[in-house]
């Protein structure tokens, strides 16, 4: 097919140098915290000016673009292993290619929501059979690729629950993505799960699944936990990205190119560390933008001053940094699976997508990604699959030109019975079970169910215990480490 190439560009060379000049400014006159000693001696031998009182570190240009230059040198490196990885919100590559409209992008769910909006449309705590459910679920939508936790069990103990949820991803599904983790300790337990399904720690190092992650906290700062944990993965050789949630008009400037470069210093500042601690780490950028609401505080996952944010996101990571990634897209501000959602996702996935991200997520999302609902996880299956189709584009040869069938159909004839139809539709045509075109009449009879009605009865058919994907001898395995770490945690 003849797909999309040219990506929607928002930002002009000079407009990405001048945010990169303004983020060195940042980072070399203000600085960043890292409340963590060991991230301290590092950084200091990196070159950097440390301050062991305040946790203040001042970065000199030359260290971070030294960052940046090893960064896309390595992403330059045909040979580089590993190629991908799945991250909690969709997934990253590690190897630089070519910044276009990617019509292949992947949709991720998971999110680790502490609530769910169940499908008898109540709002409670999510359950550990939710859980279940919600990865059953997720096996059984042609158009999610990868998925962490939709939910997260709140019965099992947050000291706990990363480690038993990823025991659980592991076991019921093969479209592992990212974990969440809360603190160090973590790691070891999600290493030996991922080296249990990928059968050994070179096969896991080479496709790495179940990898957690580390975040900024605005303005300019990591607490000691997040550092931790980003140290700890990168010493044990798995790839990392250090991600931020900078918050226009509360934790970051109100403009959108303020918010972009003190965005882009918060994710560079934890670079230069990486490289610190292993001059050959598989190392990222990554940030997550988006405003202030001013009447409530929130931060805004869809707003409509967040679509120019993402796209200049995806294109300033993917393009001037040479980081393909994907992005926080399919999201809703809306707390119901309404009008308002379906707009919002919409948006947030066609935008980015033609910005060039390589993947969306974490759908299935109510109330700024707080509340997982099953019912909106199958409508955001349907709009990738919209997205997909419309990106498909338009193939030119013999046989899609049907110059021979338009001869024999002749003027004035019919296309409904030739044999070209019946062998093409299914691929020209979005079949979508939700997007359909039907008479008044039809749509206002009583047996007719509309889009909600009918995405119920999906989401109805498979919210269900889920079979396990791996052998009984790896679930005892994963057992057995989840038991471990419930010794030393609880």
């Amino acid at each position: 097919m003849k797909e999309y190439k040219e990506p929607m560009r928002i930002l002009s060379w000079n407009d990405m140098e001048t945010i990169h000049n303004c983020t060195l400014d940042i980072l070399e006159n203000i600085g960043m915290k890292f409340y963590s000693i060991e991230a301290l001696n590092y950084l200091k031998k990196a070159g950097c000016t440390v301050d062991e009182v305040s946790f203040k570190v001042r970065f000199p240009r030359e260290v971070v673009n030294n960052a940046v230059e090893s960064m896309r040198t390595a992403y330059s490196n045909p040979n580089r292993i590993p190629e991908k990885m799945a991250v909690r919100y969709s997934y990253i590559r590690f190897k630089k290619g070519p910044y276009k409209v990617h019509a292949d992008f992947t949709t991720s769910a998971g999110g680790f929501c502490p609530f769910i909006y169940n499908l008898e449309n109540n709002r409670r705590y999510a359950s550990f059979d939710d859980v279940l459910k919600s990865i059953n679920l997720v096996n059984n939508l042609s158009n999610i690729n990868y998925t962490g936790l939709p939910v997260s069990d709140q019965e099992t103990t947050s000291a706990l629950r990363p480690v038993r949820m990823a025991g659980e991803l592991a076991k019921y599904t093969n479209k592992l993505g990212g974990i969440e983790t809360f603190k160090k300790e973590d790691i070891k337990y999600l290493i030996d799960i991922g080296e249990v399904i990928s059968d050994g720690e070179e096969n896991l190092k080479k496709a790495p699944v179940l990898v957690g992650y580390a975040e900024a906290r605005s303005p300019l700062s990591m607490d000691n936990n997040m550092t931790e944990i980003f140290m700890e993965y990168i010493k044990r050789g798995f790839p990392q990205t250090v991600d931020t949630m900078a918050n226009g008009g509360a934790t970051a400037p109100i403009t959108g190119a303020g918010l972009l470069a003190i965005s882009v210093a918060e994710t560079l500042g934890p670079l230069v560390l990486g490289y610190a601690i292993d001059e050959n780490a598989t190392l990222g950028v990554d940030i997550i933008p988006s405003y202030c609401d001013m009447s409530s505080g929130q931060f805004r996952y869809a707003s409509a001053e967040r679509i120019p944010l993402l796209n200049a996101r995806v294109q300033i990571i993917s393009e001037y940094y040479g980081c393909p990634s994907g992005v926080h897209g399919g999201k809703t501000d809306s707390c119901y699976p309404d009008i308002q959602a379906g707009i919002e996702k919409a948006f947030t996935m066609f935008a980015p997508v033609m910005a060039g991200a390589i993947g969306i997520g974490t759908v299935g999302h109510l109330e700024n990604a707080i509340t997982f609902s099953p019912l909106q996880l199958v409508i955001d299956n349907e709009i990738s699959g919209y997205l997909h189709r419309a990106l498909k584009g338009i193939e030119v040869n013999e046989n899609t030109l049907a110059l021979d069938v338009i001869k024999e159909v002749g003027i004035g004839g019919t296309y409904l019975q030739h044999p070209h139809t019946a062998e093409y539709f299914r691929s020209e045509l979005f079949l979508s079970p939700l997007f359909r075109a039907v008479p008044w009449e039809t749509a206002h009879s009583n047996t007719f169910k509309n889009m909600k009605e009918k995405a119920l009865e999906i989401a109805e058919k498979y919210w269900k215990l889920p079979e396990p994907v791996i052998s009984d001898y790896k679930i005892k395995e994963i057992d057995k480490i989840i038991s471990r770490a419930e010794k030393e945690f609880c």
